[in-house]
């Protein structure tokens, strides 16, 4: 009776819900801030009263929920090799975000039984009608383990920093998305520049760089300055926007959210989502 009534409780979500809007944050290589880009973009969002899952795809190295100041009493690997659900790993952050830690295991996914690949899949599909948002942190670099999520997302949000190394690797991530044929938009976000003109230009060339070797066009999202707030927050294991929200770094996180929020289409529908459909594909095409 239970798995009966849990069943119908699903059904009627996907009939009458609205599934999650997803995106993953990724980088070209480590050290350019793009997990706390993530927590505090969370962070903002649950701060408008969207509820938000953050899910740390950065394997044996997950710090999700580091920067936010919680223990992961469960991980993605619970679920892989204990049995248990996404729901049942889920960990409760601050106001309305969630998170799953990325443990050590997730990439023995691909490698699993369908039955289980299909749980999985399943399971992420009723979760999505109980956020608004889900944030997929990837490492950085192209995991193969997390590339299916990533190439089936709804956005992707390219994390870089003014220095050349940081540019050179998120162009290089940027073309290996690209190889794989990824029809959804790109997002551009220039972390930690010492001044709003330096971040601009760096993204400005980055996007021309893809648009003439790429032929894919890339939106700037913004730039997130160098603050010296985001370290001590850091260092008190607590996301810059909720401890500093005054600050510079804070105020930018909002304005790029808001040019975001208002450059897709909100009105979405219920059905089988997008990103599920896409998912599913990708791992029946490569099982």
């Amino acid at each position: 009776m239970k798995d009966q009534a849990e069943s119908l409780r699903a059904q009627l979500k996907k009939q009458h819900g609205r599934p999650a809007k997803t995106f993953a944050v990724v980088s070209g290589k480590g050290g350019v801030g793009k997990s706390n880009i993530s927590v505090n973009m969370a962070a903002a969002l649950a701060k408008q009263g969207s509820k938000v899952l953050l899910f740390d795809m950065d394997i044996g190295m997950g710090n999700i929920h580091v920067l936010l100041g919680l223990d992961a009493p469960y991980t993605i690997s619970d679920f892989i090799h204990r049995g248990m659900g996404l729901s049942q790993i889920l960990c409760k952050g601050p106001d309305n975000i969630s998170y799953i830690s990325a443990g050590n295991g997730f990439n023995e996914v691909i490698r699993m039984e369908d039955a289980a690949v299909g749980k999985l899949i399943n399971e992420i599909e009723w979760l999505q009608y109980d956020y608004d948002y889900m944030i997929f942190d990837m490492g950085a670099g192209a995991a193969a383990s997390s590339l299916q999520i990533m190439l089936s997302v709804d956005d992707i949000f390219v994390v870089t920093t003014p220095e050349p190394t940081a540019i050179t690797d998120a162009y290089s991530m940027i073309k290996y998305i690209c190889m794989q044929q990824f029809d959804s938009p790109l997002y551009l976000i220039c972390n930690r520049a010492e001044k709003e003109k330096e971040g601009l230009v760096t993204l400005s060339r980055l996007r021309f760089t893809i648009k003439k070797f790429l032929g894919k066009e890339a939106e700037i999202l913004g730039v997130v300055p160098e603050d010296s707030n985001v370290k001590k927050a850091v260092l008190r294991q607590m996301p810059f926007y909720l401890e500093y929200p005054h600050t510079s770094a804070a105020k930018k996180i909002d304005a790029l959210l808001q040019s975001y929020i208002t450059g897709y289409d909100s009105k979405r529908t219920g059905g089988v989502p997008l990103f599920v459909r896409k998912l599913r594909g990708l791992w029946q095409k490569n099982s």
